[in-house]
């Protein structure tokens, strides 16, 4: 019985000592002059809805939830919003070189046309991000306008 007691208290300890341990927030001060409505044309509803769906892990501006206070859960959030920020940043969206944000485009493209974006986990928790089918649709069209863009076309060909 002592061992299990020994057991437990080591474990709160040391789950009580990561609460000390938190990683910094992604929450830029200011609006970023490289945003992609400022170098794109994003309609309004778009924009709105990736707002709502992808900013959090896709942009620098993070909306944290009560539960990003507790460790390892903060730890688990922030490795999911450093990963979205690395395979797309719609706040520095401005800075890709033509070629890349054409691939960019695409890619949004392809994950709204198959679904597979916000990923199920973030979901659970964000019922507000859900898209309806009709949504996935405009966001897919105008991303695949995006990427046909002439401004996006690689000339070296």
């Amino acid at each position: 019985m002592k061992t299990k007691y020994r057991v437990l208290l080591i474990i709160l300890a040391c789950f009580i000592i990561i609460q000390f341990f938190r990683p910094a927030r992604n929450y830029a001060a200011q609006a970023s002059p490289n945003d992609i409505a400022e170098k794109y044309v994003v309609p309004m509803d778009i924009l709105m809805d990736l707002n709502t769906s992808c900013y959090d892990c896709h942009s620098n501006y993070t909306h944290y939830p009560w539960y990003f206070h507790i460790q390892p859960v903060a730890w688990w959030m922030n490795s999911h919003i450093q990963e979205g920020k690395h395979h797309l940043n719609f706040s520095e969206f401005a800075k890709y070189p033509p070629d890349v944000a054409r691939k960019k485009f695409h890619a949004i493209y392809e994950v709204m046309r198959d679904h597979s974006m916000p990923i199920s986990s973030y979901l659970w928790m964000h019922k507000e991000a859900r898209l309806s089918d009709q949504q996935y649709q405009q966001i897919a069209e105008w991303a695949q306008q995006m990427s046909l863009h002439p401004q996006l076309q690689d000339t070296t060909q």
